[in-house]
């Protein structure tokens, strides 16, 4: 008698405040027998921390350690040829136990599909078991919240980008853009001023550390230090067409 096959989730845990978790991710980490979780070696994880206290007493926990986080440049092609290995690696096991018909529930900080590390697998497990991805807020969501202000008014459009990119091309990026959201400040927020600066928007520009969590800081982000918390992000908001 064949075994019905698993499905994967990669279940969207929000920015960080498990009460804004949705109604369908409570739902299922609650229920999972095999959690899966990535983190950085040594460290409990940030997404199991957040479900902290929900999970079932007979789950099976799936640890996943990051080969490398800042040790190597993210521009380096060695960086994408350990992550490409690594996540190759996690996708086979889950894909191994999808097939022995177990589901997973893989937990994902913000929304498994907004630079989450969950793209990767479902990437490589798409077509070979059933996967389903269940969406929550994101972390900017969050934070433009925290800020207190609308993030965008009337007919602005919003701009995402990536504190990782180069200085030039974020500068020019800022200038042309309505209201701004940067992710991936952290260790590049000197870079991120910079760039807002040289497009004359640092003025407006605020920065949003652990945006949900309790220690929630909105600041002007020309009052800022020279680094912030892995979880921040910088802003700048709208000023489009109102009634």
């Amino acid at each position: 008698m064949s075994v019905a096959t698993g499905t994967v989730y990669g279940v969207g845990l929000g920015p960080g405040d498990p009460d804004l978790m949705s109604l369908r991710a409570d739902r299922l980490i609650r229920g999972a027998r095999h959690v899966a979780y990535f983190r950085k070696a040594g460290r409990p994880g940030r997404a199991r921390t957040i479900v902290d206290g929900l999970l079932h007493a007979e789950a099976q926990e799936i640890p996943i350690d990051y080969p490398v986080t800042t040790e190597i440049p993210v521009d380096d092609p060695a960086y994408a040829e350990c992550l490409a290995a690594f996540y190759a690696r996690v996708a086979a096991h889950l894909a191994d136990l999808a097939q022995s018909g177990h589901d997973v529930v893989v937990l994902c900080e913000g929304d498994p599909f907004f630079y989450g590390s969950f793209m990767h697998l479902h990437a490589r497990l798409k077509g070979q078991v059933p996967v389903v991805t269940v969406p929550a807020i994101t972390g900017m969501s969050a934070a433009w919240t925290a800020s207190g202000t609308p993030i965008t008014w009337g007919d602005d459009v919003l701009l995402v980008l990536t504190g990782t990119m180069d200085e030039e091309a974020l500068a020019g990026h800022v200038a042309r853009s309505d209201a701004l959201v940067v992710m991936k400040v952290g260790r590049n927020l000197a870079k991120v001023r910079r760039a807002l600066a040289r497009a004359g928007k640092l003025d407006r520009a605020w920065l949003v550390e652990c945006a949900s969590l309790p220690e929630e800081r909105v600041l002007p982000l020309a009052e800022a230090g020279e680094a912030a918390p892995y979880f921040s992000i910088v802003l700048v908001h709208g000023r489009g067409r109102r009634p």
